[in-house]
């Protein structure tokens, strides 16, 4: 009998506008917000104490420093301004969930610059050397072809609770289809995502994330799948 594969169900949390506590019970990762987009240091502290409770893997959740805009704006900024704040947020998140009792196991950017690195250069350099050597998780683009370069862990993650477009990117939120919001569905694509990717991802600023949450583990189970996050020591 084939083993079961692991697949990684990870979330946006921290970021003040869904239930934190009700996520945690059901993702194995967590992307913590660094308080440059959303969050604080307290919010984080609770994130992260929680993480350990559940045992889910706490990521850093970078951005621009951009909260009116809650990180979905490009920014024009210049490289060693970028790596100071991704090691800002890096560093703050680090120091709160050592505190904890977890460690830091990964990178993940938020919004426009998750975007954005996909393209360009010299923001996913930043990102990179800002970041240490963490595991970089994201979809294909310069920012995991350097990390990858680069030695670092890359893994590969799917949204299915978006839209794709016929360039394999996501579609922008105001198009047509681009959000999705029928927990079955989600769920259903979920399963078809998880034969090519490590993690999905169901979006934390969603009103019903937790519902979509538990519908994506439910039927990834169901499917043959084991739910696991990805970030062993």
């Amino acid at each position: 009998m084939a083993q079961p594969r692991t697949i990684d169900l990870n979330a946006d949390l921290g970021e003040e506008v869904t239930d934190d506590a009700a996520l945690l019970r059901v993702v194995t990762s967590a992307n913590v917000a660094c308080g440059y987009h959303a969050g604080t240091a307290a919010i984080m502290r609770q994130v992260c104490e929680a993480a350990v409770q559940y045992g889910v893997g706490v990521g850093a959740q970078v951005s621009y420093a951009d909260r009116p805009n809650f990180g979905r704006v490009a920014v024009e900024v210049a490289y060693e301004i970028l790596r100071e704040q991704v090691a800002h947020q890096v560093g703050v998140l680090t120091e709160i969930a050592r505190a904890a009792g977890t460690e830091v196991r990964y990178l993940k950017p938020h919004g426009a610059l998750y975007h954005r690195v996909l393209d360009d250069e010299e923001q996913a350099a930043a990102v990179l050397d800002g970041s240490g050597r963490l595991p970089v998780l994201g979809m294909p683009g310069h920012l995991l072809d350097q990390a990858y370069a680069a030695g670092r862990p890359v893994l590969l993650e799917g949204f299915p609770d978006r839209g794709y477009g016929e360039d394999g990117r996501l579609l922008a939120r105001d198009e047509p289809g681009a959000v999705l919001h029928d927990s079955a569905e989600i769920a259903a694509r979920a399963v078809d995502l998880a034969a090519s990717v490590h993690s999905v991802c169901v979006h934390g600023d969603s009103p019903g994330a937790v519902d979509h949450a538990r519908a994506c583990r439910a039927t990834l189970e169901r499917a043959g799948f084991e739910l696991g996050g990805l970030w062993a020591p």
